[in-house]
């Protein structure tokens, strides 16, 4: 991968992290529900699933290229255009209000079992990060080396992103508790994503026609 390809790999891998979602919500509530522990852990059962969703896209990958390398390019444009669709989103969401603060869960004891399923589950399950990677992954995938092998490494790569940024909102959460979150803050990140994002996926798909 060239160092240009690379560094739009980790903005756009980046973007996806910092953006608000149920994995997000998830961490931010554990974190209000069981302290830092809570949090934590929660984090690692989330990223741990990248690597479910980074095995499932390759072998997705692979019958694509099995069809045709034509098959192949129009999914690297399909995914671009995705990344677009995906800012015009964070766009959009401007316009809805925002909750403040996160909704407390009670009455539970944290335990590390419980956490990290939740965690997993949320991730797996979540079918934006599992349309991000089929779509996402080929942009940066050389189609002629082990398919399966790329994807893990680039999945280790957003799996320590992402604990960096999971673990610094639970660090946070635990700091600012009964305070509340800013509306600005978050407004201007998810602003600050749409555009980036459409800026990237619109070069990605420029790209994809050479």
């Amino acid at each position: 991968m060239a160092d240009a390809q690379f560094m739009a790999f980790l903005v756009a891998i980046t973007l996806l992290t910092i953006s608000p979602g149920v994995d997000t919500l998830l961490v931010l509530r554990n974190s209000n529900r069981g302290g830092w522990k809570d949090g934590v852990v929660s984090s690692l059962g989330i990223c741990s699933g990248l690597f479910v969703h980074a095995t499932v896209s390759a072998v997705g990958i692979s019958v694509i290229l099995l069809q045709s390398s034509w098959a192949f390019s129009f999914l690297k444009m399909a995914g671009a255009l995705y990344l677009v669709w995906l800012g015009i989103q964070s766009l959009y969401t401007l316009r809805k209000p925002i909750i403040d603060g996160v909704t407390p869960v009670k009455g539970q004891n944290f335990t590390w079992r419980k956490s990290l399923t939740e965690g997993l589950l949320s991730n797996v399950l979540n079918p934006k990060t599992v349309m991000f990677y089929m779509a996402f992954l080929p942009q940066f995938i050389n189609p002629d080396s082990d398919l399966l092998m790329q994807s893990l490494g680039l999945a280790a790569i957003h799996f320590m992103i992402g604990m960096l940024w999971l673990c610094a909102l639970t660090v946070m959460i635990c700091g600012l508790k009964g305070r509340g979150i800013g509306k600005r803050v978050e407004q201007s990140l998810q602003g600050l994503t749409g555009v980036v994002m459409i800026g990237l996926g619109l070069s990605l798909a420029l790209e994809s026609k050479k």
